[in-house]
């Protein structure tokens, strides 16, 4: 039982003997004590005015009191001002809760059990015609963390990937490289799968661009406007009308667009295992639309007969929704092909059939707000029990303060070469602090180069609530100053070579081992100067991990982590400043303040691996 819970049992007792009434827990308001003032935890003592019927610093006064008398162990001394009863809590008990830190192996972490709810979660849903670029890299790094972070609250976790494999844009890339593709390869070419074939997506369109542009100027020549011009220039434009007959022959089944189609994938798709591993991401389940699309439109077809949806004259099948105060949702276009919509209900069917699936959460960007509101209510029509209750994970932009890294197809960043960028940057930092890498090799010196160059970026993008847009600036992410990844890491590296050194010189035994059961011990509990404020502050930082890991999975915000790790690092490194460790004299404080750093740098690891993000041992 943490201390807090400790308390407020005490208050519930209290107030029963002396008002003679129950009141309920949600009425003991527990809080950190304001810097301003003297104690650790403050209680309101509004809420429970109505039993004792006194004023406010009366009720804490006579609270007060009743604690420092009958829990003395805990509660030493309290003050009142106003209607806030702060507590001092006695030294003892922080000891004892930094020994139970020490000992939890999995301490914050609620355990997972073969009954806890399965939680579903997608991200990434990229395409199969171009690689992934930097608005993936923010779905990708927000989604494996919010699973982490779900699975810490003892939830099951199965994450899976949605991949949008056919539709027109396939068939541009695959035409292009037809064209003057000259047969080339992920081998020839030395090129990743998934950038061979975003260059003929470009291609394509550099192609599509020019012929477009000369029909406009024949269809202008001949008095037609130029928005007219435009719209019948796309439509007669043989490179499109091409593309268009491929896709007609890829529905068609015919084998030999079919055999192109998966060669093609293939390559891409190696490419994106490669960028996912580099990431640090993976998934349980993935689905492709080429699957899932037929799936929807069957669905769709048996909410037609049940008489969910409607069909129109010109045989489109639309769901109306406008009693739920939107619009018409369109579902099935008249010559029977799917849109989007069909394929996500498509996928719903497949997953609900592969997996007992309590809760869906979609990480998806913002722009598709609406799109997932329609989806929820008719996955709920449609008698999926998990459709009313979905999460839109709905997260902001993510957008650069220039345009030095641009991808290869000049439009948008490559995720690629943002993570080279990164690891390019940290082995650069690591150079001018060679002192601290003497004696690793190149390859120890490139792998922690890595670690903190992956790990500045996916701090700085996790770090910001999901819901925000972002700009982010790569120099700004690897400072080893100020709230940024590096800088936790850091303090971790620095915290582990703090232990090196006690192990080493046979210093530091563990705190759990210098307390008996009755809290009484070799250590001196007792004596008010064991500990100081600082060091309590840490203590009670370390205590709220817990917490913060409960509010990131109740609110599905994985910055919460992000910034209680920089809080918790900022505290210690305000505690490294102020005082000795290894060379302090008391043996007794020596051994509390190594159990502090051994806390710390738990909670530091676990918290950034919630995150995805790796801690080097040496920095």
């Amino acid at each position: 039982m943490s201390i807090e819970q400790i308390i407020t049992q005490a208050v519930l007792t209290a107030v029963k003997e002396l008002y003679g009434q129950d009141v309920a827990e949600a009425q003991v308001q527990l809080g950190a004590t304001k810097k301003e003032f003297e104690g650790h935890l403050t209680l309101v003592v509004f809420p429970l005015l109505k039993v004792s019927r006194k004023k406010p610093e009366d009720t804490a006064q006579e609270i007060g009191e009743y604690l420092t008398t009958h829990l003395p162990e805990v509660v030493a001394s309290y003050n009142v001002i106003k209607g806030f009863l702060n507590l001092v809590v006695a030294d003892s008990c922080w000891v004892k809760l930094l020994a139970d830190i020490q000992q939890d192996e999995h301490f914050g972490l609620t355990p997972v059990t073969d009954d806890s709810p399965l939680v579903m979660i997608e991200y990434s849903s990229p395409n199969t015609n171009k690689p992934l670029h930097l608005g993936h890299v923010r779905n990708n790094l927000l989604g494996w963390a919010l699973a982490q972070v779900m699975q810490a609250n003892g939830k099951r976790v199965v994450k899976t990937n949605i991949v949008n494999d056919r539709g027109i844009h396939i068939c541009k890339s695959m035409l292009a490289w037809l064209k003057w593709g000259n047969g080339e390869t992920p081998e020839s070419t030395g090129l990743k799968g998934d950038h061979l074939i975003g260059k003929y997506y470009v291609a394509f369109d550099q192609h599509f661009r020019a012929e477009r542009q000369q029909l406009m100027e024949q269809f202008m020549q001949e008095g037609m406007g130029e928005e007219t011009a435009k719209e019948r220039a796309e439509k007669e434009s043989p490179l499109m009308q091409e593309a268009r007959a491929m896709l007609v022959k890829w529905e068609q089944n015919d084998p030999e667009v079919r055999a192109l189609w998966e060669k093609m994938n293939n390559w891409v798709y190696a490419g994106f295992d490669e960028t996912y591993r580099a990431l640090g991401v993976g998934f349980d389940k993935i689905y492709y639309e080429s699957q899932t699309y037929l799936e929807g439109k069957e669905k769709v077809e048996e909410g037609l007969q049940k008489g969910i949806f409607y069909r129109r004259d010109d045989g489109s099948v639309w769901a109306d929704l406008t009693a739920e105060g939107l619009d018409e949702k369109l579902l099935l276009r008249s010559d029977g092909t799917s849109v989007y919509m069909t394929q996500d209900i498509g996928t719903a069917k497949l997953r609900f059939q592969d997996f007992p699936i309590d809760q869906m959460i979609y990480v998806v960007g913002n722009e598709q707000n609406y799109h997932f509101q329609v989806l929820s209510i008719l996955l709920d029509k449609l008698g999926f029990r998990w459709g009313r209750d979905l999460v839109h994970f709905s997260y902001g932009m993510v957008e650069l303060p220039n345009g030095k890294m641009k991808s290869r197809e000049g439009t948008v960043v490559d995720a690629d070469d943002l993570i080279a960028k990164m690891i390019s940057d940290a082995r650069e930092m690591s150079r001018d602090k060679v002192n601290k890498l003497e004696g690793l090799t190149e390859e120890e010196a490139q792998e922690i180069a890595r670690v903190v160059g992956l790990g500045a970026l996916k701090y700085f993008i996790l770090k910001v609530d999901a819901r925000k847009n972002m700009l982010f600036n790569p120099e700004e992410s690897i400072d080893f100053n100020g709230n940024t990844g590096p800088f936790i890491q850091y303090t971790y590296a620095r915290i582990r070579s703090i232990l090196r050194k006690a192990a080493a010189t046979d210093v530091y035994t563990s705190l759990a081992t210098r307390i008996d059961e009755n809290a009484n011990t070799s250590i001196r509990v007792s004596e008010t100067d064991l500990l100081s404020e600082k060091e309590i502050a840490l203590i009670q930082q370390l205590a709220a991990f817990g917490a913060s890991v409960r509010q990131a999975g109740s609110d599905y915000n994985v910055s919460v982590i992000a910034n209680y790790s920089y809080e918790l690092a900022k505290e210690f490194n305000g505690f490294y400043h102020d005082f000795q460790i290894l060379k302090e004299e008391d043996e007794q404080k020596r051994c509390v303040r190594l159990a502090l750093c051994e806390c710390v740098a738990k909670v530091i690891k676990e918290a950034m691996g919630l995150l995805g993000i790796e801690v080097p041992e040496r920095m």
